[in-house]
């Protein structure tokens, strides 16, 4: 049986945990904060995640996209097509430079390496990937993900048991400036829109069918189901001890033993560099048609770095929120016009 659909599921989940994910930053963000009714939000975001995802692949299929390109200037026209190219193209690069700003973050302060040391070698393993094209993408991913998956069921797993089920925040708060835990759980997936939008319209060379394309963003869609409600459930039980903390699951994986930190550490950075490579390879992708791809790839790479050191908190907060916003309006026009 042909395994595609397994290639671009991973591909799905690589693209979506980022440090923010893997960290439990975003999961406290978005969903602990309302208690318990955040596991409500986590169940309405994995069900967007399933069936957007496939819905997305599938019209992908049917209209055979091969690029972000192609898909925004048959939707929207040629004047409105290049606008949103540019943005897209802007997204992707400063993605991409904020995933290598937390490589290099993750060295310095868990791993004892230097910051340039992080951000060097991430760029390099990434051009690496870049030649590679989509085999190399999907490679990668195939790769690191399941491992990914493995490291963060196994450490809330463990951590859960730990605290005995014994949440600390159970009622949560019921409204912040995202609204409630359902509008919550809308903005979340919003804020992955627009880069899940540009790596699935490279995956058309990974679809030989709809099954393929369905199931591919469906068991996506359950993966990051599965590791959302991994991460509430140690993030609930030790609230108070994390809920102002940038990185609370390296925080409370201490509970497992010092030395598991660093573990979790290379965890958090494999799904800081599979969100690299997935915002890159979607760069190098948009000018697949060019003579001059590998010198571009070379200029991306390189020009990623001064950028990358004006920190990751900075980064993150200021541009994150803004392409959210436009990919979530850019996925549901796509899903209605398609």
């Amino acid at each position: 049986m042909n395994r595609d659909w397994l290639k671009i599921s991973f591909i799905y989940v690589g693209t979506v945990i980022g440090a923010g994910f893997a960290s439990g930053r975003e999961i406290v963000e978005f969903f602990g904060v309302y208690g318990l009714k955040g596991v409500i939000g986590i169940t309405v975001s994995g069900i967007l995640f399933s069936l957007l995802g496939s819905l997305l692949l599938l019209k992908i299929y049917n209209n055979k996209i091969e690029g972000f390109d192609g898909l925004v200037y048959g939707i929207f026209g040629e004047k409105l097509g290049k606008v949103l190219d540019a943005i897209m193209i802007v997204s992707l690069y400063t993605g991409f430079s904020i995933m290598i700003s937390g490589s290099g973050a993750i060295f310095k302060e868990e791993l004892g390496m230097s910051f340039d040391f992080g951000i060097v070698l991430t760029v390099i393993l990434s051009f690496l990937v870049f030649l590679f094209q989509l085999e190399g993408f999907s490679l990668v991913n195939s790769v690191l993900v399941p491992l990914l998956v493995l490291g963060i069921v196994f450490t809330s797993f463990y951590l859960t048991m730990r605290g005995g089920y014994n949440f600390h925040s159970i009622n949560g708060i019921n409204l912040t400036h995202k609204g409630n835990f359902f509008t919550s759980s809308l903005l979340y997936v919003g804020s992955n829109s627009l880069i899940i939008i540009t790596v699935f319209s490279s995956l058309f060379p990974l679809m030989n069918s709809k099954k393929t394309a369905i199931l591919g963003g469906m068991v996506g869609g359950v993966i990051l189901y599965i590791l959302s409600l991994s991460i509430l459930s140690p993030m609930l039980i030790y609230y108070r001890e994390v809920a102002s903390m940038d990185i609370p699951m390296l925080k409370i994986s201490n509970y497992i033993g010092n030395s598991y930190r660093k573990f979790y550490a290379i965890i958090l950075w494999i799904a800081v560099f599979t969100t690299a490579i997935a915002n890159g390879s979607s760069f190098i992708n948009r000018f697949s048609n060019s003579r001059y791809k590998m010198i571009m790839a070379i200029t991306f790479c390189i020009s990623s770095i001064p950028l990358a050191k004006l920190g990751f908190s900075k980064l993150i907060g200021v541009i994150y929120p803004i392409f959210g916003l436009i990919g979530f309006f850019i996925l549901i026009f796509i899903l209605v016009v398609l």
